[in-house]
C-alpha cells in the first residue's frame, strides 16, 4: 500500500512508511501565532514500517517544529539506532520487537535470557533529562539527540539493570528530579520505583515490590507524595519470555479472573501504602492523580480488556480495523485507608492521549483534558477539551483530517488552567501531507496552522520547549 492508492479521508495513509529527512526554514502559516509562543515542538513517531507487524515496531523518526518571530520551522530525522542501521542492511529487527520478531536461533534466544527488552528504537517518547534531550521506549537504553538538528548523539545507558521500562516518566518540579519505574524480570520479579535528579544518569531506588508475573504497564500516575503503579491482569511467566520465541507483548496473557490493583507507593517512607483491587480492565495512559478527602483520584483511559493491543497490528489498521481503537476517561477514587473502590466515567466518547497543564496541575485537582477522539470515524478524526467537573467538551474537527496528540502549550504567568495554546500535528488526506494546528486553548477554536513539507506518519508523544534553538 502506497500513499498514490489510498483516496481522500483514509486514515490509512497515516500508516505509510516516511522515507524522506528534510529541513524547511520557512513553513507557509495561515492565521495569527501569538508573540508569546517561541519555542520547539519535537515529537516522535514510527515512520518506518516496512519491516514491521506491528505499529509499536516502526523505526524511529523525530520532527520539529520551531516557532519564533519569523514563523514555523520544521525539521524531520531518523534516529540512528542500532536498530535502525540494522533494519536498512538486513531489512529485519537486529532483536525482540513489541510485536515483531526475526527468525532467531536457540543461541540467540538464549543469550537474551531474562533481558527481553533489547531495542534501542525509542518511538514512543521524548523528554529532557536536565538540558539533554533524550527519545524513549519500553527498553533500559534511551537515545539522546540534539533539538536543533535532531541528530543522534547516542545512548544514555542507565546504572543498574532493568528490562521492562516505562516512556512516561513524571517530573517532580519541588525535587527537581524525574520518577519512573522499572520492571525486572527473572526468578524474582519486581517493580522499581526510582528517582534521577538533573544532571545525573544515576537511578535512586524508591521502593521495590516483588511480583511473581509481572502485568504489561505502560504510564503510572504521581502526586506529591505517592505514585500509583497499576498492576493490570495482562501478565507475563518471565521464564516463558525467557526461553520462548515469540515478540514481547505475544507472552503476555490476559486474565481477567485475577482483577486490576492500583498498587500505592507512599514516595516520602519509600514503602507500599495500599493495595487496591478493582474488577479487570486495560489501559496505557494515566491522565492525573490527586488526594481528596482521605482518597487518591486517579484518572485514565480505561479500556473494558487488551484487545486492543491486537487491533495496532499493522495489518488490521491499515485495513480500516479500528473501531475499538480508543478507550474511555475514567475516574477511580481508590481509599488510603481501606474500603469500596469507586470509578465513574468522565466523557461519553472513546479518547486517548491525553495531556493537562502538567507543570501547573499534575498530583493536584484540575479541571481540563486534552485529548485525542474518535466522534463516528475509524481513527482519531477530532480533539477535544474535556471538563471533568461536569464531563462537557469542545471539539475541533475538520472532514478527512486526522489529529495526533495535543500538546498544550500555557501562556508565561497564565491566568487560569487553559490560557495557552493546544499544538496537534494533524494528517490532512485530500492533501496527503501534515499541519501543525495551533489551537487557542480557552475556547477550542483554530487561530493558525503550518503546512509541513511531507505526509507525518501517525504517532504517539512529542513535548515543547520554550528555548529557541
Amino acid at each position: 500500500m502506497t500513499p498514490e492508492t489510498l483516496t481522500a479521508a483514509d486514515a490509512s495513509l497515516g500508516f505509510t512508511s516516511q522515507e524522506e529527512e528534510i529541513a524547511v526554514d520557512s513553513l507557509a502559516v495561515r492565521g495569527e501565532l501569538p508573540d508569546w509562543l517561541t519555542g520547539t515542538l519535537v515529537r516522535v513517531t514510527p515512520a518506518l514500517l516496512d519491516h514491521a507487524n506491528h505499529w509499536f515496531d516502526g523505526l524511529a523518526m523525530l520532527h520539529a517544529f520551531g516557532i519564533g518571530t519569523g514563523g514555523v520551522s520544521y525539521g524531520s530525522r531518523f534516529i540512528e539506532s542500532r536498530e535502525y542501521r540494522h533494519v536498512r542492511e538486513h531489512g529485519k529487527l537486529r532483536g525482540r520487537g513489541f510485536g515483531t520478531d526475526p527468525c532467531r536461533s536457540i543461541f540467540q534466544r538464549m543469550s537474551s535470557l531474562f533481558d527481553p527488552g533489547t531495542t534501542d528504537n525509542c518511538n514512543v517518547n521524548v523528554t529532557r533529562l536536565g538540558e539533554r534531550w533524550i527519545a524513549m521506549t519500553e527498553t533500559p537504553i534511551a537515545i539522546e539527540f540534539d533539538p536543533e538538528t535532531l541528530a543522534t548523539i547516542g545512548p544514555v545507558e542507565w546504572a543498574g539493570r532493568t528490562d521492562h521500562a516505562s516512556a512516561h516518566p513524571g517530573y517532580d518540579f519541588e525535587r527537581r528530579e524525574l520518577v519512573s519505574y522499572v520492571v525486572r524480570f527473572g526468578p524474582r520479579s519486581s517493580y522499581q520505583l526510582y528517582a534521577v535528579p538533573d544532571g545525573s544518569t544515576e537511578r535512586r531506588t524508591i521502593a521495590k515490590i516483588p511480583v511473581r508475573e509481572p502485568a504489561y504497564m505502560h504510564s503510572f500516575a504521581l502526586t506529591s507524595r505517592y505514585a500509583v503503579l497499576f498492576d493490570q491482569p495482562l501478565v507475563v511467566n518471565p521464564l516463558r519470555m525467557a526461553f520462548g520465541n515469540r515478540p514481547f507483548i505475544e507472552n503476555y496473557e490476559w486474565k481477567p479472573e485475577r482483577g486490576s490493583r492500583f498498587l500505592i507507593i507512599d514516595r516520602q517512607a519509600g514503602e507500599l501504602k495500599a493495595t487496591v483491587e478493582t474488577d479487570a480492565f486495560f489501559t496505557f495512559h494515566q491522565v492525573n492523580a490527586f488526594e481528596e478527602d482521605g482518597e487518591l483520584v486517579v484518572d485514565m483511559v480505561a479500556f473494558e480488556d487488551a484487545s486492543i493491543i491486537d487491533a495496532l497490528y499493522l495489518d488490521k489498521l491499515r485495513a480500516g480495523a479500528r473501531e475499538a481503537f480508543a478507550g474511555r476517561l475514567r475516574r477511580y477514587r481508590l481509599p488510603l485507608d481501606g474500603g469500596r473502590v469507586e470509578h465513574e466515567d468522565l466523557y461519553d466518547e472513546p479518547l486517548e492521549l491525553p495531556r493537562i497543564a502538567y507543570r501547573s496541575r499534575n498530583g493536584r485537582p484540575y479541571r481540563f483534558v486534552y485529548a485525542a477522539a474518535q466522534h463516528g470515524a475509524d481513527y482519531f478524526d477530532s480533539l477535544v477539551k474535556v471538563d471533568v467537573g461536569d464531563g462537557s467538551a469542545a471539539r475541533w474537527r475538520e472532514p478527512g483530517c486526522y489529529p495526533g496528540e495535543p500538546v498544550l502549550v500555557s501562556a508565561p504567568a497564565p491566568e487560569s488552567e487553559d490560557d495557552g495554546v493546544v499544538l496537534s500535528v494533524v494528517l490532512d488526506t485530500a492533501a496527503k501531507r501534515s499541519f501543525l494546528l495551533v489551537l487557542d486553548a480557552g475556547s477550542f477554536e483554530e487561530i493558525a496552522r503550518a503546512e509541513a513539507p511531507h505526509l507525518i506518519p501517525f504517532g504517539f508523544h512529542g513535548d515543547f520547549a520554550r528555548e529557541e534553538f
